[in-house]
């Protein structure tokens, strides 16, 4: 069986390219196609694929700038010759499941979210305020289209696979499309509480964390605006389109780490006294391996994280994403207790041999249609 792999781009890891590196062990001989790879910032496992690139590889500045050609790629993702592929496995939250299959190819779409920047979260990355006012003219006129296109290219996809309960749901309001529900995979084996954590003392190192890219939706401001009237420390893992704003708005103990490895990351995790998690998220993975190293969250209550976070067992909600109710949130916090052991134990259900057993069960019920039909 010839298999292709397609995922929008490859310039680091966060929660798609964790999904995509099990595809890739699952998939070793696959092909794997995406619009750009910057080596080197993704997993070893990924990095051994043949992959293959699209034009936007060669243009000068790319690794930096690649957002800016949004108008291009679903041109670009379509140009990827898929008449020779048995199985196509996409996994997009961009253009990835326009790929256009062959007349006998089926396509499997793992989606991690519909472009949540051209649907409901339009407004916060071009509303008043957000951007420039050219990339919010261009926008105003290119999201209509990108619309149509992303709702008629949702047909090119047999079967729809969404990363949450959560995403399925905007699968079914933007496409009119059913998907079955399989939870990305959470790296639990890496991921362990240690040292402070493991001995279920409260308050750690003393500082609260994020892990996130610094773009719009993540309302990272929420969780700065707090922490500065809260003065307790704040470390921010991550970077992205929004970090010069942010950084005028943090105030003396908040910090910003950029983006770190994953020993790092596991260090930090491990002696936080919670992670942060201000914005509406279709799944988030950070919560998870927060969790896996057996430390709670704090959660904004919409989103995935209603279905990967337990209320005064693993972490606790704020219900309005505004300051004065993750100060609450945080201030409830410290007046409750949670057990790592419990923590972690919640965690384990997102493994990684769980996300290859249920991707695995989907496959098989293609090889099953496919001795049917032969």
């Amino acid at each position: 069986m010839k298999v292709a792999l397609v995922h929008d781009w490859l310039t680091g890891m966060r929660g798609g390219e964790k999904c995509l590196d099990v595809l890739c062990e699952l998939f070793p001989e696959a092909d794997l196609y995406t619009l750009l790879h910057i080596r080197g910032t993704v997993s070893p496992i990924i990095e051994r694929m043949r992959i293959v690139t699209s034009p936007l590889q060669y243009l000068p500045g790319i690794a930096r700038h690649y957002r800016n050609w949004l108008p291009l790629m679903p041109r670009l993702i379509e140009r990827f010759a898929m008449n020779d592929y048995d199985l196509i496995v996409s996994s997009s939250h961009c253009v990835a499941k326009g790929v256009i299959p062959g007349a006998h190819t089926y396509h499997v779409g793992y989606c991690h979210t519909p472009m949540r920047y051209i649907w409901d979260q339009y407004e916060e990355y071009f509303g008043r305020g957000r951007g420039n006012p050219i990339s919010r003219a261009l926008m105003a006129r290119l999201a209509p289209w990108l619309r149509t296109w992303d709702r008629e290219t949702s047909t090119r996809v047999h079967q729809f696979i969404a990363n949450s309960e959560h995403v399925r749901q905007r699968i079914r309001r933007f496409y009119g499309r059913e998907a079955r529900v399989i939870y990305p995979p959470v790296d639990t084996a890496f991921f362990t509480p240690n040292g402070p954590a493991s001995q279920g003392a409260h308050h750690r190192e003393g500082f609260f964390l994020m892990v996130t890219a610094l773009a719009p939706y993540k309302r990272v401001d929420v969780a700065i605006e707090a922490f500065n009237r809260l003065r307790d420390p704040l470390l921010i893992i991550g970077t992205g389109q929004e970090e010069r704003r942010l950084r005028r708005l943090a105030g003396p103990t908040v910090k910003f780490l950029g983006w770190l490895g994953d020993e790092s990351l596991r260090w930090y995790y491990q002696r936080c006294r919670a992670l942060i998690f201000p914005g509406e998220e279709d799944f988030g993975i950070a919560p998870l391996e927060a969790q896996a190293a057996g430390r709670p969250v704090i959660a904004y209550a919409r989103g995935g994280a209603l279905e990967t976070v337990i209320e005064g067992e693993t972490g606790t909600f704020f219900h309005q994403q505004m300051a004065d109710h993750l100060v609450d949130a945080v201030q409830r916090f410290e007046r409750m207790t949670f057990d790592p052991v419990r923590v972690r134990q919640h965690a384990l259900r997102f493994d990684r041999a769980v996300f290859k057993q249920k991707i695995g069960s989907v496959l098989q019920d293609f090889h099953e249609r496919e001795r049917r039909s032969g």
